[in-house]
């Protein structure tokens, strides 16, 4: 058990760790699927997410907004079918809906009256201003992919961080429910890093890539990790 009362900020993945983005996913992707008589469970949705994901953003920096909506084509080249133009963007444009965790905010406002608080999303600053809405704390930075011009798992999104938040590693802690964007880069930087396991008893790697990484704490959700800090 780390002592989390040595830290001075804590920086956060945004979707997936604090939004529910897995149920934004399917709520947006099932419609075009079924509308084109493609019949997936909603693991197999997920874990193809997850790989169209990753190998747009390890290419030349494109926008969120343009990952989303290849992705969307990369579903309608996989499974064949033609995808209007609604669809290719209904997956973009549903990230104003979706909503945080049930425990999100309130750990949050929690966590907000002892530390710094920081973003560091694969997003890009428009999208993630729907979701800032939502999450009802003032951040002290927010880094996103759009202002890097790369997506995590680089390196260069948290050493962003740490030049904005001028503290050394030994006194950030990252929080984030992806081992693969976010657990494995931290760690190599210096950060101590919890596991938000939002997929605790689940099957499956759901919407980030199957990894293997070594957390300094493992929880179930951020209001465990508030507690924690009490």
């Amino acid at each position: 058990m780390i002592d989390l009362h040595q830290y001075q900020a804590i920086t956060f993945d945004c979707y997936g760790t604090l939004i529910d983005w897995e149920t934004g996913l399917l709520t947006a992707i099932k419609p075009i699927l079924t509308s084109h008589h493609v019949n997936l469970q909603d693991d197999a949705i997920l874990e193809n997410f997850a790989d169209f994901e990753s190998q747009l953003e390890q290419g030349e920096y494109i926008s969120y907004r343009e990952v989303l909506q290849k992705v969307v084509q990369k579903f309608s080249e996989k499974f064949d079918f033609a995808p209007t133009e609604l669809e290719i963007n209904s997956l973009a444009n549903s990230i104003q809906d979706w909503q945080p965790f049930a425990d999100t905010v309130a750990a949050l406002k929690l966590l907000k009256q002892k530390f710094q608080l920081v973003i560091i999303s694969n997003v890009d600053d428009d999208l993630f201003a729907f979701s800032a809405k939502k999450l009802e704390v003032e951040f002290d930075q927010i880094i996103t992919a759009q202002q890097v011009k790369s997506y995590k798992p680089s390196l260069k999104n948290f050493q962003q961080a740490i030049e904005k938040i001028k503290l050394p590693t030994e006194k950030i802690l990252h929080v984030a429910a992806s081992v693969y964007h976010d657990i494995i880069p931290a760690k190599s930087l210096g950060f101590s890093a919890v596991w938000v396991n939002r997929r605790m008893g689940q099957t499956g790697s759901g919407a980030t890539l199957a990894s293997i990484g070594e957390p300094d704490l493992e929880v179930p959700d951020l209001k465990t990790l508030a507690t924690y800090i009490q």
